[in-house]
């Protein structure tokens, strides 16, 4: 009896059979590599509003929300949305009832220290919404204003130091746009995409948000241009938060953004253009990374 031949034979049969059942389970390397909640699934925080990130039968939509479906699928995980209030999402992260927080969140110092952070989807600037006769574009046009924002925003305190600002927050967007047409507040700061498509699609409301033109460096959370969405995940789970750099760098590549972007009103060339400023560099990114930019 040829012993060397029938071990062969076996490990041949072991092979097909190994490579049979990681055809049948794709999240098997996934779930190895990666520090999931759930091996081989993505649990995914959903805080709110389109177009950034939702979940629609089964499926991730919006702008962000296709950009991280495909990189899960590349990667070979499932993705489980989970709701999740957007006061509580980064601790949700932190604490391992969710593996990522996205949907046009943006990039800052602070979340830098606290979450292992992905490479940009988009860029963009804030604006004050607000009624369309009205045309303010400066910090001092909000100056002894009634004005509304989100709960857990970043710029919080910059807004607080604009002088003799009436401040009001909100925990969603439609409930500060209903106050900004009922009157209750003249002006909102608010998520941009999410206030752009919400004009876009309704038209009627006589609303119109536009980029503060001060870009002051006392005020930089509000007023910087090119800042970046980013996705969000734990300090332990940076192999995973790269993975998706490396999905999100392919989209990049061959400016499939763009094409995802028209679904949901990303058409100005800002939401494409990274600051001039390298501002990740030294804080989570190493001399010589660079923002994405599309390739055609």
């Amino acid at each position: 009896m040829n012993i060397r031949k029938i071990t062969g034979k076996l490990g041949v049969v072991c092979a097909m059979l190994g490579a049979t059942l990681l055809a049948s389970h794709p999240g098997a390397f996934a779930e190895e590599k990666y520090k999931t909640v759930e091996p081989g699934v993505l649990t995914v925080a959903i805080t709110g509003d389109m177009p950034g990130l939702i979940a629609r039968d089964g499926k991730l939509i919006g702008y962000d929300g296709e950009i991280l479906q495909r990189a899960a699928e590349n990667l070979g995980l499932k993705v489980n949305p989970v709701p999740t209030e957007w006061s509580g999402a980064i601790a949700a992260v932190q604490s391992g009832r969710v593996d990522l927080i996205g949907g046009t969140v943006a990039w800052t110092p602070e979340r830098a220290k606290a979450l292992s952070l992905t490479d940009p989807t988009g860029y963009f600037q804030n604006g004050i919404t607000q009624k369309a006769s009205t045309q303010w574009q400066t910090l001092k046009d909000i100056e002894n204003r009634k004005v509304g924002s989100m709960t857990g925003f970043s710029f919080l305190p910059e807004l607080r130091k604009i002088p003799g600002i009436e401040l009001t927050l909100y925990d969603t967007s439609d409930a500060a746009l209903r106050d900004l047409m009922n009157g209750r507040v003249e002006a909102i700061i608010g998520d941009p995409p999410v206030i752009d498509y919400a004009i876009a699609q309704n038209p009627g409301w006589g609303l119109a948000n536009l980029a503060f033109a001060d870009n002051n460096a006392y005020f930089p959370l509000l007023t910087s241009v090119g800042r970046q969405y980013i996705f969000g995940l734990s300090k332990e789970n940076k192999d995973l938060a790269d993975a998706i750099s490396g999905e999100i760098r392919k989209l990049w590549a061959n400016c499939e953004v763009k094409k995802i972007g028209a679904k949901y009103g990303f058409t100005h060339e800002a939401q494409y253009t990274p600051s001039p400023v390298n501002f990740r560099v030294g804080v989570d990114r190493p001399e010589g990374w660079t923002p994405p930019v599309c390739q055609k």
